[in-house]
């Protein structure tokens, strides 16, 4: 387990090139590929201290997420370089919430034109939030370990 006064980073980015599995046949992201997205966001931001979900579970703490809102603004592609952006933005004994921001960064092998429609101008295709809770092994809530919420 991790040393327990290191608490993960508040916000981290990870950076993903979009495989031809997460689309349609159009070659639009499926909405349902947003969801294993902020999963590798809030996985990065443990990683950054050399901790990992295995680890946790192999601990007998659970993270399960209790609540998704996802936001679509513009169409992600087959093929674009995307940016997750993960922040915690409030931690408890029993619950952390992260919001997301799903950037469009590399489309067709070069920086999006923000003057395209099909580009937001932030460069923002998606924002998104999650709610997720700690349970033990039997499923009933349980306290985090102190260091994960900065205790």
């Amino acid at each position: 387990m991790t040393d327990p006064h290191q608490t993960p980073p508040a916000a981290g980015t990870t950076t993903l090139r979009v495989r031809y599995v997460e689309c349609d046949p159009m070659g639009v992201v499926h909405h349902s590929s947003y969801l294993p997205w902020m999963e590798m966001g809030r996985t990065e931001l443990l990683r950054e201290v050399g901790e990992s979900y295995a680890a946790l579970e192999e601990a007998g703490v659970f993270l399960v997420v209790t609540k998704v809102e996802v936001k679509y603004r513009r169409p992600i592609r087959y093929d674009d370089v995307i940016e997750i952006r993960t922040k915690v933005d409030k931690a408890s004994k029993v619950k952390l919430h992260h919001s997301y921001e799903i950037a469009l960064i590399e489309r067709a092998g070069k920086s999006p034109d923000p003057s395209d429609p099909a580009v937001p101008s932030d460069g923002v295709c998606a924002i998104a939030s999650t709610e997720l809770a700690c349970v033990g092994i039997d499923g009933r809530p349980k306290a985090m370990p102190d260091w994960l919420v900065g205790s």
